[in-house]
């Protein structure tokens, strides 16, 4: 038999064989040991991020911060890679996200960070591309997301005060960041990990209704681990009350104003400048325009900002997109709350579905400049698919679904959607509450502006009318003996900037009156369209073919026919009027005819090869088919004023 000298013995071929077999076993072990543990990967380190001259530090050698916005609830978890790879590729070396609180403790005490929540999932990730991570926890968010990331629960408290010291709020964000911070501490900086700071709460110098907060959230993280850079991020109005002593304050614009860097520079003296939220773009709001930002107006404000010796993040890098309930309202210097598109993709240099942008390669071609190294190739994009209409085959009215949800409330006066007693005396935080009740004559419903955000009016299930913010009355037609009234109540969107947090309980706040007397005697059903429900729907043998009329609100059912790999695709519903659109049991937000989108965003990992099941809720109208585009339709574009 064959033998080998090895390490200075000599072995038979069987026995190398062994040897190999064993060192191969404690590599795998060994790699697979640093990647579920960032700490080992990096334990050469001098010295985290530091500001204590006019420029940031980073293992004691000058660093600036070449930043970009992801939120990877915003991205599904597939394409987590992709995205980070493209910023990457853009010239950028930090990563920042926020965090959740409302998906990540859906109710009091029931904590979620799996699959698309796997907040460590991503900061591993990030370490693994070689990225550093600003983390924003909150607990407020903004994000022109629902209640800006609070969770609707906090709000059963009849005295609530969101943002303060108030115990009923301390109580929970303490909770909450007992989970969130035990898991995102090892990912710092001195533990090995790619967290080179965190942020203390967001933009609270537009809020600004207590001084004791900044500071108990200050402690608040620093009790729990956090030992990196704390900073603070605030719009110039907001830069007088939002810092707090110990945190760098840094800004947020899309205008270079050289009066607010000047002020900065003159309440932190020899301090490095940062703009934390760079504007890329803008948002949404349903009824208005598609915003742009065009590159040609950006690109000369970042080289100005370079120029100026600032760091930068860019807000948003790449948006995603506002799947389920998610998306947020605006509510500042208008009359009445607008709810915000499903989409995010704010014309951020990476679009929505993760495609590059004009912004994009002129970003990447300037900050080439401030690398020694050429920068890494482009990723190739995923291909885009505009598959083949699918004929709508099965319908299921509303009111044949009522059976499969929770056991409805009756109470005597109606109750706003947070106060409901479901989800484990939770309430209900998104999708819609139906109120019905029963009167015995017609005449002119007022909803006392008690409506949030909109309902559905019906008579014995005949829809004869809406109530929003801007129409409080209808009147109803005459009818003989009892007839049922129901109200369906959709929860557009909360609030997600502004003073007015403590006020976004939704569905019917209050009395709703009918020839001025207030209605009685209801029963309530909380239609969340949770997973749970949109399963039990789809094993309903109640289903009905489409030759039977259908009868609206309904649900609609159909089948997406994929023949090979999947590819990302765009749904497009001309003909429809108002709904949500689910795809394999996930939901892909809302559509509404009045735009400005017109399309929602399909991620092809959710796909699969085969049939894939679409339900649509649909409110008032349907044109039978689901179509599909190869790319997305944002409606009629206005520029960012």
């Amino acid at each position: 038999m064959e033998s080998s000298l090895v390490f200075g013995v000599r072995l038979s071929l069987k026995q190398r064989y062994v040897v190999l077999l064993c060192f191969s076993i404690a590599a795998i072990v060994a790699y697979h040991f640093t990647r579920s543990r960032p700490e080992v990967r990096r334990m050469d380190r001098v010295e985290g991020l530091r500001a204590d001259s006019s420029q940031f530090t980073l293992e004691r050698k000058p660093f600036r911060i070449l930043g970009g916005s992801i939120h990877y609830f915003r991205v599904p978890r597939a394409y987590w890679e992709d995205r980070l790879l493209k910023m990457k590729a853009c010239g950028l070396n930090t990563l920042t996200t926020y965090v959740p609180w409302n998906l990540h403790e859906p109710e009091r005490g029931v904590f979620n960070f799996e699959d698309d929540l796997d907040i460590e999932a991503f900061l591993r990730l990030a370490a693994d591309l070689g990225l550093w991570v600003i983390l924003r926890p909150g607990p407020y968010i903004c994000a022109e997301w629902d209640l800006g990331g609070l969770p609707s629960w906090l709000l059963r408290d009849p005295n609530m005060k969101l943002r303060t010291t108030y115990s009923g709020f301390t109580d929970a964000v303490d909770s909450f960041f007992d989970q969130l911070l035990k898991k995102v501490i090892s990912y710092q900086y001195s533990k090995g990990g790619p967290i080179i700071a965190v942020q203390v709460e967001n933009e609270y110098g537009s809020y600004a209704k207590d001084e004791a907060y900044m500071p108990y959230i200050k402690e608040a993280l620093l009790s729990r681990g956090i030992s990196e850079l704390l900073v603070t991020s605030d719009n110039k109005d907001g830069l007088q009350l939002g810092g707090v002593k110990g945190a760098l304050e840094t800004i947020n614009f899309q205008k270079l104003d050289k009066n607010e860097i000047k002020y900065l520079d003159e309440i932190q003296p020899q301090k490095p400048k940062m703009v934390m939220e760079y504007w890329s773009g803008w948002f949404d709001l349903w009824g208005g325009l598609h915003h742009v930002f065009t590159a040609e107006e950006m690109i000369p404000v970042v080289t100005e900002i370079l120029k100026l010796d600032m760091s930068i993040n860019l807000y948003m890098f790449h948006g995603g997109t506002n799947f389920g309930f998610m998306s947020g309202a605006f509510a500042v210097g208008i009359p009445a709350p607008k709810p915000m598109v499903t989409s995010y993709d704010y014309d951020a240099p990476l679009s929505e579905a993760g495609d590059y942008t004009t912004k994009y390669h002129l970003l990447r071609n300037l900050f080439s400049h401030y690398h020694t190294q050429p920068l890494p190739e482009l990723p190739t994009l995923h291909e885009k698919r505009a598959y083949q209409p699918a004929v709508i085959q099965q319908h299921l009215s509303l009111w044949d679904c009522l059976h499969f949800i929770d056991k409805p409330l009756k109470s005597e006066k109606p109750v706003n959607m947070e106060n409901l007693p479901v989800n484990n005396d939770n309430g209900q935080s998104y999708g819609y509450t139906l109120y019905e009740t029963v009167i015995t004559s017609g005449g002119v419903l007022n909803s006392k502006n008690n409506v949030r955000d909109r309902a559905l009016v019906f008579l014995d299930k005949h829809c004869v009318g809406v109530l929003d913010y801007k129409v409080q009355e209808i009147v109803l037609p005459d009818g003989k003996g009892q007839r049922t009234l129901g109200l369906l109540v959709e929860n557009c969107g909360r609030v997600n900037y502004g003073k007015t947090l403590n006020e976004e309980r939704k569905g019917l706040v209050g009395d709703v009156e009918l020839n001025k007397q207030p209605l009685r005697d209801f029963i309530i059903h909380s239609l969340e369209m949770k997973p749970s429900f949109v399963n039990r729907l789809v094993s309903s043998g109640q289903w009905k073919p489409m030759r039977q009329q259908p009868s609206f609100p309904g649900f609609f059912q159909t089948m997406l026919y994929v023949n090979s790999s999947p590819k990302d695709t765009f749904i497009k519903l001309p003909g429809w009027s108002k709904g949500v659109v689910f795809i394999n049991g996930k939901n892909l937000g809302r559509y509404w005819s009045v735009g400005p989108q017109q399309t929602l965003y399909v991620p092809g990992p959710w796909l699969h090869r085969g049939e894939n099941q679409v339900i649509v809720f649909e409110e008032q109208e349907t044109d039978g088919k689901v179509q599909f585009s190869s790319t997305p339709d944002y409606g009629m574009t206005v520029d960012v004023q």
